[in-house]
């Protein structure tokens, strides 16, 4: 098993974890000059993005550290010299590229991550193809609190986990490939904790597209699952069982939580949410919740893996975390985000549960809540 910070909540705070984003000493030139970043932030975006997408970045890496001036890169590219002149100097302002000589540009560490990098890769396609059009109406969904954005893609539906099924396949797959990155090294890691003891049944609450509920199975022959989901999102995650062969093992509930009359079986031996409350507002969580203590027994456990930005040891991770919240607000559901583990321990309180684990540092940045009653 992979390295974690683990907390028994009866011996140790959790909230000890060092401060992030501590305040900078910025001249008033220094503070101007991040202030205009923000405000050309999406066009860096796209620039960015255009220079990895059309070949650029990839022109820069074969040329290597001696660089390639703006007219080979366009021979490369199939580029006119002025679209080139555009992105290479935009890629300047902002790191992605550095100048060699009076017409040579090379690129950047910087550079080297926006292409090669997975993560980044994911990040870059997620915002771009499921985020970018939508934001435009972030403000009107703060008011509202629906996801105004949502629209971009159909204004059919009231949430994008309705919608996801039904989305062009570039938008579902940016989608699929930034969920599933986080969690997939995941899961391997949280299994035997989940599994430490003899598990009958396990109820995945919100099962996406089976991958958890497929592994545990595999991991322990004599478990059984009960998938719950939204019915579109639920028939693909069943279609994923038949294909593992374990139709026999894992059954499906199609339910749709938000309805706060919706009741979740009871006397399973655990109750499973990966990734899964950051879809809900809070009160809708504190519902949720208290509809899976009524359906727990005495010895049941409830085990929650979500991404916390204030358990992160880096910056960089917290910085992506709670900057996905907008992504909540404005297209999927309107008032749901990534919650600080702060947050959801006041929502697991106040649902009547009891935090008995808490498990850092579990994949790239997860943290899972072990809960009982």
């Amino acid at each position: 098993m992979g390295q974690y910070r683990h907390h028994d909540f009866g011996q140790m705070p959790i909230f000890s974890m060092k401060p992030l984003f501590k305040n900078r000493k910025l001249s008033a030139l220094e503070a101007q000059y991040e202030a205009h970043k923000i405000a050309y932030a999406p066009i860096i975006f796209q620039a960015v993005r255009s220079m990895r997408d059309l070949g650029v970045l990839e022109a820069l890496e074969k040329a290597g550290r001696g660089g390639m001036d703006a007219d080979s890169i366009a021979s490369r590219t199939n580029l006119s010299t002025y679209a080139v002149d555009t992105l290479l100097e935009s890629g300047l302002s902002c790191g992605v590229v550095e100048q060699i000589d009076k017409q040579n540009f090379a690129l950047s560490k910087i550079g080297w991550f926006l292409l090669n990098d997975t993560m980044t890769r994911i990040n870059m396609d997620y915002n771009h193809y499921v985020c970018y059009k939508g934001l435009y109406d972030l403000d009107k969904s703060l008011e509202s609190e629906k996801p105004e954005g949502l629209k971009v893609f159909g204004a059919q539906w009231e949430t994008l986990y309705q919608a996801l099924p039904h989305l062009p396949d570039e938008v579902k797959n940016a989608w699929y490939a930034f969920d599933h990155y986080y969690s997939d090294g995941t899961y391997p890691l949280v299994l035997p904790l989940v599994l430490d003891r003899p598990v009958g049944h396990l109820l995945d609450i919100g099962a996406n597209v089976g991958k958890f509920s497929i592994l545990a199975a595999n991991a322990d022959p004599d478990l059984t699952i009960t998938m719950l989901d939204l019915p579109d999102q639920l028939q693909n995650a069943l279609n994923n069982v038949a294909a593992a062969g374990l139709s026999d093992r894992i059954r499906g509930l199609a339910l749709d939580l938000l309805h706060p009359q919706a009741e979740i079986p009871s006397g399973a031996d655990v109750y499973w949410l990966s990734q899964f409350l950051s879809c809900f507002g809070s009160e809708e969580i504190i519902s949720i919740l208290e509809r899976i203590k009524t359906a727990m027994r005495a010895d049941s456990r409830l085990f929650i893996l979500e991404t916390c930005w204030d358990r992160q040891e880096h910056e960089a991770a917290a910085y992506s975390l709670i900057n996905t919240s907008p992504y909540f607000t404005c297209m999927a559901s309107g008032n749901s985000k990534m919650y600080s583990a702060k947050a959801l321990l006041e929502h697991i309180q106040a649902a009547g549960l009891k935090l008995h684990e808490l498990h850092d540092n579990l994949g790239i940045c997860h943290s899972l809540f072990e809960c009982r009653i």
